[in-house]
């Protein structure tokens, strides 16, 4: 007959059944919503491309304006120069006002806009307009000569002497390369940080040359791997054509974002909650019905020790009063064997639930002497035998009580399993970082499914049997020594060995 104190409730599994349901019920609006998300996001990046493709059209027309505001200037500054050379040629009482002159004059003075410095061959400023020159200095050198050699100088020569005209852009031409140069920057950056409609690339029609990308790793984009890039970008979404200037056409390819792929798995990854939240509540039940037990066992082990002090100190009693008869000296030394023997079931109950203190002794010696004890009261075709595979003395920190319950639980259910007839070996071996005992029997030994649940409280394979043993065993070795107990092998009519691992 099999017994438990801890069995599964029948009402979690229709509680699972239920969440099971309800999360694949939850499955398919989500699945709808997010179905909906996909398709927003792909009109949105439509939109996109078409706001991309019209600046991109604006680029061209302001790219177009910045070409002919440049071409104007470069044109003014050859005419300053011709204008230039032409007064440079008078003599010093020539009227400069006068119709002829006046022409080139104005030419000269209407240049309110370009920054200009004319020096000699050595540098050596002699005109500066529409620049403000630092105090004392007369050569075109330091920063004044890097801002104005961005565009190659302007030489001429007049009576022989060789100059060098020097001009940058008018603070008006350099507003409009900057707003260019925005205008292209930003180009880009609706692409590359544009998170919604990441990732993308665009390319030209061949394939081969990348416009720009966005949030697209740069393994995937190299040469052996970016067709496969594509081909994945185009599983489901269309490729959008785009202007990238006048004779050029780009395209875009896209797939979903990653908030979007991601809330793909939202339902999967809600229905795992569920089911661990339930797991969890179940795991925790279980806890909370292990605890209580516990504590029943507990509350059991000390008062069943409160209930023993009562007859043991009365045998003893008795037993000193017998004493005085010299008839009674042999009875009464086996009375007092019994009691001692009462004493010491007491001293386990007590120590149930309780932190027992450990000492370091030789387990060899105990094994011994609870070997020697209970072949004297175990059937006689049932021998126990000791194998010492290391040194002699073996010292963990044990609680000796405790210790000698345990391996002697362990004893009578081998001596239950082999029906009064057989060989039990304990086995001692030492282990780098624990004492290795291995109970071996002769027995009927266990099938798998009995393997395990033998330490669960409450099982049993004997008739008469509470299930309780193994249960204690366990918790002496794995709460109160910090070991190991197990099933190291069982086969049916062969035997089992139970290995007990305790740290040194």
């Amino acid at each position: 007959m099999k017994k438990a104190f801890i069995n599964t409730p029948r009402y979690i599994w229709p509680i699972l059944i239920v969440c099971i349901v309800f999360a694949f019920w939850m499955f398919i609006p989500m699945n709808t919503i997010i179905k909906k998300l996909r398709n927003d996001e792909q009109k949105k990046f439509e939109l996109w491309a078409k706001a991309i493709s019209s600046k991109n059209e604006l680029v061209e027309h302001t790219q177009d304006f910045y070409q002919k505001m440049e071409e104007n200037e470069k044109t003014k500054i050859k005419q300053f120069i011709e204008a230039y050379k032409i007064i440079m040629t008078q003599s010093e009482n020539t009227d400069l006002t006068s119709p002829k002159l006046n022409f080139y004059t104005k030419i000269i003075m209407d240049n309110k806009y370009i920054p200009v410095i004319i020096t000699d061959e050595f540098n050596n400023i002699t005109l500066s307009q529409n620049i403000d020159i630092p105090k004392g200095q007369t050569v075109l050198a330091g920063d004044l000569y890097k801002r104005f050699s961005k565009i190659p100088p302007f030489e001429y020569e007049v009576y022989g002497m060789k100059f060098k005209l020097y001009y940058t852009e008018s603070e008006s031409f350099s507003n409009i390369r900057r707003v260019f140069d925005d205008l292209e920057n930003s180009l880009l950056n609706e692409i590359t940080q544009n998170t919604i409609l990441s990732p993308v690339i665009i390319l030209d029609s061949s394939h081969t040359f990348i416009y720009a990308t966005g949030n697209v790793p740069l393994n995937k984009l190299c040469k052996d791997n970016i067709d496969c890039t594509i081909k994945e970008m185009t599983q489901g979404n269309t490729p959008i054509v785009i202007n990238i200037d006048k004779n050029t056409k780009g395209y875009v390819y896209y797939k979903p974002s990653t908030a979007i792929t991601f809330l793909g798995y939202y339902p999967l990854m809600y229905a795992f909650v569920l089911l661990l939240s339930v797991v969890i509540l179940f795991i925790g039940f279980r806890a909370m019905r292990l605890s209580q037990q516990n504590f029943v066992w507990v509350g059991m082990s000390k008062e069943t020790a409160h209930q023993l002090g009562t007859p043991i100190s009365s045998l003893m009693a008795w037993n000193e009063l017998l004493k005085m008869n010299p008839e009674n000296e042999s009875t009464c030394r086996e009375i007092d064997k019994d009691i001692q023997r009462l004493n010491l079931v007491a001293q386990r109950f007590s120590q149930i639930g309780s932190d027992p203190e450990l000492k370091t002794q030789d387990v060899v010696k105990i094994i011994n002497n609870i070997v020697d004890y209970m072949q004297l009261r175990v059937p006689k075709k049932v021998y126990l035998k000791v194998d010492i595979l290391t040194s002699q003395i073996l010292e963990i920190p044990l609680n000796r009580p405790l210790f000698e319950w345990m391996i002697e639980n362990l004893i009578k259910n081998a001596v239950d399993a082999m029906e009064g007839k057989g060989t039990i070996t304990i086995t001692l071996n030492d282990a780098d970082k624990f004492i290795k005992i291995d109970i071996a029997d002769t027995g009927k030994g266990l099938l798998k499914s009995q393997i395990k649940k033998i330490f669960q409280p409450g099982f049993t394979t004997k008739k008469r049997g509470w299930g309780m043993g193994l249960s204690f065993v366990k918790r002496i070795v794995e709460t109160y020594h910090k070991g190991k107990i197990y099933v190291k092998n069982s086969t049916p009519n062969v035997g089992t060995t139970f290995r007990i691992e305790l740290p040194k």
